[in-house]
């Protein structure tokens, strides 16, 4: 005989559908130094195989970088240094996740983030997912090609401004067309673009584009990824990371160029190509991935892995974009958040 579950107890053992937001270079700062420890004793064995990898390596280890006195900014934003400590922050956070209440539904995340994602989704085993990212991570070790800045391309409302993205792309033909210049959008990040490129033409772009509060800036310690700038970046990692080291995904996965890559239907050479070519060279559209996940999806929430929380203002702005629960501007959406988060930002500080 079938036991009858009231309506009220049905509904509060259903769980909540989730998509995993990852985050990518920039999300480790000062305020994140020692956050680590909040996942200890639970996780010593995972942070304590990364401190054995990176210490066999010659390199600073995970605890190491993150219990320095001190942020210093020359030592925690190096790529090699930054991406390691930010996958071990975020797959900390997804360990944690409580499973009991969130049904996780696809995983995607931003640029560097990307590869948390694949190993979140097991596309990548723990060591996997580190020998990538800290391969990727070392790729400018030395001497870092060309450089990224941000501009906004929305008003305080968080609302599109249309005229400030096509004074992007004028500002993009006109500095393209000056010799030894090469710029392009790198990342459509929300109501921001990432701009990458060589020194000369990132030089011309940040006195062109006009002030706006503290924009445009350039990104520390950033390298030109996503452009065609990283073809020799690309070359190296294809030659260095093979396609043994993926699995087929347990989850659905969103790319940066909106592409899902589902469980049953993911072919492993491609996805190997895609990571370390298309990836590598080609533009990274996060708005893109974040609104092939809402509506394919259609998550109760988005849950941002941390540390920090500074992708929170990129995936407003996208919902506000897409009109997602008739959110409009910035006022709604911290409205929304207040009442009932659609958001959960778990490395907010």
């Amino acid at each position: 005989m079938r036991t009858k579950v009231s309506a009220s107890n049905e509904r509060l053992s259903v769980k909540e559908r989730v998509v995993i937001i990852c985050p990518g270079r920039g999300s480790y700062t000062k305020e994140n130094l020692g956050g680590l420890q909040k996942f200890r004793p639970l996780l010593n064995e995972f942070f304590s195989r990364l401190d054995t990898k990176r210490a066999a390596l010659g390199t600073p280890t995970i605890t190491e970088l993150d219990q320095e006195v001190v942020f210093k900014p020359q030592v925690h934003t190096k790529g090699e240094n930054a991406s390691v400590l930010i996958y071990a922050y975020s797959y900390a956070d997804y360990l944690n996740l409580d499973q009991e209440k969130y049904e996780v539904v696809a995983v995607t995340g931003n640029s560097m983030g990307w590869y948390t994602a694949l190993a979140v989704a097991k596309a990548l085993d723990v060591d996997g997912a580190f020998e990538v990212i800290n391969t990727m991570g070392s790729m400018m070790q030395g001497e870092v090609v060309g450089g990224q800045i941000i501009y906004p391309v929305v008003n305080e409302q968080w609302q599109v401004v249309p005229n400030t993205i096509s004074l992007i792309d004028e500002a993009l033909q006109e500095v393209n067309k000056l010799e030894g210049c090469q710029a392009w959008i790198s990342i459509c990040l929300g109501g921001y673009r990432v701009i990458g490129g060589n020194q000369k033409a990132l030089d011309f772009l940040l006195k062109k584009l006009p002030k706006y509060e503290n924009y445009p800036f350039q990104l520390i310690n950033h390298a030109a990824f996503h452009t065609p700038l990283m073809k020799e970046t690309s070359r190296k990692a294809l030659s260095m990371l093979e396609k043994q080291l993926f699995h087929q995904p347990k989850l659905p996965l969103i790319d940066g160029q909106g592409r899902l890559w589902t469980p049953w239907s993911t072919d492993l050479e491609e996805l190997h190509e895609y990571t370390f070519t298309t990836q590598v060279t080609e533009k990274y559209d996060f708005s893109k991935a974040v609104t092939v996940a809402l509506k394919e999806f259609c998550p109760d929430k988005l849950v941002l892995l941390g540390p920090g929380n500074t992708l929170g203002g990129a995936l407003g702005q996208i919902l506000i974009e897409n009109d997602w629960h008739s959110l409009k501007s910035k006022t709604d959406f911290v409205e929304c958040q207040k009442a009932n988060p659609f958001l959960l930002s778990l490395g907010r500080v």
